[in-house]
């Protein structure tokens, strides 16, 4: 049995398909190691389509249902086609050897997305950011790659926020820390119009920022920026995104998404409301 050989950001329909593929093989009491025993799959293999790294071809698919006896032709078209549909965001193949695997498996959940919370400690969101500042930002926190490559990188996050201008919007709450409106990225005209941004895209209903300010004190945001994605179909359960320098790290347990979500909620009590925050992001946009 094969699995498509190009390598791909997960989607959200794929990691559904992974997570049928599991509850199959666990309703149907198998080990790995007993389905390959009995389908000649590498049990590695099959670990990669159980966790999303990888989208089985049509054959795979119905041999697998075969041993877990699936027999049903509406199931087992229902899969199939969710197998189907389970290919990346189009637009993502041209910048994939520009991208960290984490990064590009973010923007592919992004771009299915219906909700996203998220805490931002540093910079901006990314999302929300002009192009200008995020050159300038890309180029600073990683100096070792070249010109070519922050143009490249510039692109693809100019691309993702497409996201808020389709037919039904992204909608974002974004949390910034107020030390992100004082920390000059790039030139003071970069900054300052990155702030102006900022606060006119709030004009936007499915757009909420809100600052955390400094006189808030210790809190338990401290431990680092995280994004927290809700998608429009009950059975794909929200997601955690969380990123440092080399990598990335998706939590999908219940117990961690309903810890970030406390999280979340706690620094909203904690920040500015809306109207706060932007008259302190145009006032220090006046600063600059």
């Amino acid at each position: 049995m094969n699995v498509a050989a190009r390598k791909q950001p997960p989607t959200v329909r794929l990691r559904r398909l992974a997570a049928e593929i599991r509850a199959l093989r666990h309703g149907a009491g198998f080990t790995r190691e007993d389905v390959a025993e009995r389908t000649h799959m590498n049990p590695a293999t099959l670990w990669r389509l159980e966790t999303a790294r990888a989208r089985p071809q049509r054959r795979t698919l119905l041999g697998l249902l075969d041993v877990y006896g699936v027999t049903d032709p509406e199931r087992r078209l229902e899969l199939v086609g969710l197998a189907k549909d389970a290919g990346q965001l189009g637009w993502l193949q041209a910048y994939e050897d520009q991208l960290p695997d984490e990064y590009s498996t973010y923007i592919s959940f992004e771009s299915e997305a219906q909700t996203v919370r998220n805490y931002e400690s540093l910079f901006v969101p990314g999302l929300l950011q002009t192009e200008a500042y995020a050159r300038a930002l890309i180029a600073g926190v990683l100096p070792e790659i070249t010109e070519d490559e922050v143009e490249r990188r510039v692109e693809a996050r100019l691309k993702r926020q497409e996201v808020l201008a389709r037919a039904e919007p992204l909608r974002v709450w974004a949390i910034i820390d107020q030390s992100v409106l004082h920390r000059r990225v790039g030139s003071a005209d970069v900054i300052r119009d990155q702030l102006q941004h900022l606060a006119k895209l709030t004009k936007s209903p499915n757009l909420t920022v809100q600052v955390l300010p400094y006189d808030v004190g210790a809190h338990p945001g401290m431990h680092g920026a995280f994004a927290i994605m809700g998608f429009p179909d009950a059975a794909d359960p929200e997601l955690v995104y969380l990123e440092n320098r080399v990598n990335g790290l998706f939590l999908e347990r219940d117990t961690d998404v309903a810890s970030y979500t406390d999280l979340f909620e706690h620094l909203r009590a904690a920040a500015l409301n809306p109207a706060a925050s932007i008259r302190m992001i145009l006032g220090v946009a006046d600063q600059h």
